[in-house]
């Protein structure tokens, strides 16, 4: 899937998400928003600029935010986003209310609606979690040329082959080949058993690199 897939799959399957923000005393708030369109350059959604999440947004222009889609945890397929947002003003407002009609019952007049004001998270990373699938599946993605600063376990040169990693691979999804073990990472859980057991060492956390659709 391309970053604009994942992103629309927030919008379309899930959206509505868990939103964090930080408050003037350096805490965590969060609160339930809807995303409600979604294209190349990002994620949109709106608020209405007398709330405190509309205050927070401006004063510090970054987000995270989390959604799942699922009836228990076994079927569950969730994304996580984070990056910068931008307010970009009404302009946007017709399509929103068109793509969400709900928002006519919230806001049902032209004079109420003069409330909001649109958002955009333009720049981020993200990553996708699919527990619906045996093996799980996992993977990053970034999009508006946001760095994505994401690590995963690897197996280096130095491995000896000796199959301790993959006793202990909850997914099995370390393979053993003449050389040395192989993570399969679209399958890892990131549980950090092979880093713990590794008797050499071989088994490090690094970083991933993600080149943005």
């Amino acid at each position: 899937m391309t970053a604009k897939e994942y992103l629309a799959f927030i919008v379309e399957q899930i959206h509505s998400t868990v939103v964090a923000t930080i408050d003037n005393d350096g805490l965590p708030v969060t609160c339930v928003i809807d995303m409600m369109y979604a294209d190349e350059d990002g994620l949109y959604f709106l608020t209405a600029k007398g709330k405190g999440f509309y205050k927070r947004l401006k004063a510090n222009g970054y987000i995270a935010l989390s959604g799942k889609k699922g009836n228990d945890t076994m079927s569950c397929t969730a994304v996580s986003v984070r990056g910068k947002v931008r307010e970009i003003g009404d302009g946007l407002l017709p399509l929103l209310f068109e793509k969400n009609q709900y928002m006519h019952e919230i806001y049902p007049t032209e004079e109420s609606a003069k409330a909001l004001t649109v958002f955009q998270l333009y720049e981020g990373s993200g990553e996708w979690f699919d527990l619906s699938k045996k093996p799980i599946e996992r993977s990053s993605f970034t999009f508006g040329g946001a760095e994505n600063k994401s690590s995963e376990y690897y197996i280096t040169d130095s491995c000896i082959v000796c199959g301790a990693c993959q006793s202990v691979c909850p997914q099995s999804c370390i393979d053993l080949n003449d050389n040395k073990a192989v993570i399969k990472q679209v399958n890892c859980l990131h549980c950090g058993n092979c880093l713990e057991i590794c008797p050499v060492g071989a088994a490090v956390k690094r970083p991933i690199t993600v080149f943005e659709d």
